[in-house]
């Protein structure tokens, strides 16, 4: 569970608090303002939320593992990133006015809020895994995944190695069976410990950047999928932030699993332009395609997420998506991001 700490008890605050309350993976800590008539310290104090003028209490708390600021106050914001403790994420500026104003948006009313509880769930817990608590969660994850998958397939081929020694001298060609299927599961093995790489390799954006760490996997996709991949680029990714650019780089990874799980292609080509205040890309295969309204409508969930996924994180970075697809045509996804704040206003 994400212990959080709300600063701003304006529009924004509350409607952080309204979203966050019933989400089961969040406690809010507690709520701050100077205003003591503020909406939401009104609403916390409903709620039973701890509320407090003073916000320096909450940074020397250590049950806060989250602190979303949304006051707008520069001198605020300053303090909170000069005072964070290790261990403690901080949103705030334009990602938490952006955060709140996505929620606002779609909480139009309180009949809506709980047709939509999982649609902010999603959203919420997609956002914050980005951020710095996200390395302990990918961490778990990739664990978790390394032992019901590849440690399993591992055990299993060294029973049968166990095996095709025992039978060695008593049925030679019984045991030249068990060492052909040892090998296809050995296969499965590499793909396996290949997946794991590749979910790795966001963590290390920072040192190798973005359209190097996009090159190499790219190989790995070609090599592991036999599906053939062309890379074209432009510009230099100096003006792409750090964040930003694990984003991008699960966007992309976002639509190429797509390609690989849906669309039975044999190509498929990658093409990011970066400017001074924007950047495009666009990921096109030659597969089966599909009518994307209809998608919309009787798609199966598993594949409607990976293209709601694309449009979410496009969305939090400013910018905005499009997905063009026929049968029997292929299909395109096409991103633009900003890249000033002047692009993105």
């Amino acid at each position: 569970m994400t212990n959080v700490a709300i600063i701003g008890g304006g529009r924004g605050g509350t409607s952080l608090i309204e979203i966050f309350y019933n989400d089961p993976l969040v406690r809010i800590v507690g709520v701050v303002d100077v205003d003591h008539n503020a909406p939401g310290i009104r609403l916390a104090r409903k709620l039973k939320i701890p509320v407090t003028r003073d916000y320096r209490k909450l940074l020397r708390s250590r049950k806060v593992d989250l602190v979303i600021d949304v006051t707008g106050d520069k001198a605020i914001e300053e303090i909170l990133q000069a005072s964070r403790r290790p261990g403690v994420a901080v949103i705030g500026g334009p990602s938490a006015k952006f955060m709140w104003q996505l929620i606002e948006e779609r909480i139009k009313s309180k009949e809506e809020i709980e047709r939509h509880l999982l649609e902010y769930q999603s959203l919420y817990r997609l956002y914050v895994k980005e951020v710095e608590l996200a390395i302990a969660e990918e961490r778990t994850r990739i664990a978790c995944d390394i032992h019901d998958g590849l440690v399993q397939t591992l055990v299993g081929l060294n029973y049968r190695l166990d095996y095709c020694a025992d039978q060695l001298e008593k049925n030679p060609a019984l045991t030249l069976r068990s060492i052909q299927e040892t090998k296809s599961l050995l296969k499965e093995a590499i793909s396996e410990a290949r997946e794991v790489i590749f979910n790795l390799r966001p963590i290390y954006l920072d040192r190798a950047g973005l359209l190097p760490s996009l090159k190499k996997y790219l190989k790995t996709y070609e090599r592991q999928y036999q599906i053939e991949t062309r890379l074209e680029t432009s510009g230099n990714e100096a003006p792409v932030p750090s964040q930003a650019k694990i984003f991008i780089f699960r966007i992309i990874q976002e639509a190429l699993a797509n390609v690989q799980k849906h669309a039975q292609a044999k190509r498929v080509e990658l093409r990011i332009e970066i400017h001074l205040k924007r950047l495009t890309a666009a990921i096109t295969d030659d597969g089966i395609g599909f009518d994307f309204k209809l998608n919309k409508r009787d798609q199966p969930a598993s594949n409607s997420f990976g293209l709601k996924s694309i449009m979410e994180r496009a969305r939090l970075l400013g910018g905005k998506s499009e997905i063009v697809s026929r049968k029997g045509q292929g299909t395109q996804v096409r991103i633009e991001i900003p890249l000033s704040k002047e692009e993105e206003g």
